[in-house]
């Protein structure tokens, strides 16, 4: 599971703003947000399993990230990392309109990606959503499609407007937001596959489990100047802070 929130062109000085929980096994290796030595405009952590990122910024101003599809059918072998859906749009110089119809999505397990440039933002999935402009306002994302009603989503989407209309959809805040823990009550859990203590974990906008939980929580904030800020907070097993990294630049720069 992962969960990201999304403001676009909605608020008086930020083009975007974002949040995002990154929700992975802990014994799957990372790295840490960083500008990488080998593609010096990126600005993503990076999954030192399969070589990707699930959320990464660029010199240039462009932005990306990617969500797992939740379903029962297994990834393939064969297919790609979804990762490099991320890494190939902010290295590369398509727009996000060419490059989200460009996807061969039978390539890919099942994924929600998001592509901005320095005009568009696009959502598609390979699940039934093909490349859609998105129009300016508040969403959120998960494991499924755009805004799917899941409480989580809303409890985050609906705390996100409540920031942008309030005036402070800040770092600190927004960092906030994405630490809710707040699980479901039992009695709303809904039966699955999962034991049901995973089960209800799941439910928390922020996971605490031994094996499976919230890996970094990120604050993303481009503004109509072209200033941009990426903020990315790590976590242990027990959702304790263990190390964070904060980046600023002017896009508009290069």
């Amino acid at each position: 599971m992962c969960l990201i929130v999304f403001a676009w062109k909605t608020h008086p000085e930020y083009r975007l703003v974002l949040a995002a929980n990154r929700d992975e096994f802990h014994r799957r290796p990372s790295q840490a947000l960083r500008w990488w030595p080998d593609d010096p405009n990126v600005l993503a952590g990076r999954d030192l399993q399969a070589g990707g990122t699930w959320l990464a910024a660029s010199r240039s101003g462009r932005f990306a990230t990617v969500t797992n599809y939740r379903e029962q059918q297994q990834r393939k072998k064969t297919q790609r990392s979804r990762g490099e859906l991320v890494a190939n749009f902010v290295s590369g110089d398509s727009s996000a309109a060419v490059y989200s119809r460009s996807i061969a999505g039978e390539n890919y397990a099942g994924f929600s990606l998001l592509v901005a440039d320095n005009d568009d933002l696009y959502f598609v999935s390979n699940r039934g959503d093909g490349a859609t402009l998105v129009a300016p306002g508040v969403y959120g994302l998960s494991n499924a499609s755009l805004d799917t009603p899941w409480p989580k989503l809303q409890r985050s989407r609906d705390g996100l407007r409540s920031l942008i209309e309030s005036g402070s959809a800040n770092e600190t805040e927004l960092m906030r937001l994405m630490s809710d823990r707040t699980m479901v009550p039992v009695a709303d859990v809904e039966t699955g596959p999962l034991p049901f203590e995973m089960t209800r974990a799941l439910t928390a906008p922020f996971i605490v489990s031994e094996e499976y939980g919230t890996r970094c929580s990120s604050v993303y904030l481009h503004t109509k100047a072209d200033d941009v800020t990426l903020n990315e907070r790590r976590f242990d097993r027990q959702g304790r802070v263990s190390g964070e990294s904060r980046f600023v630049f002017s896009a508009s720069a290069t």
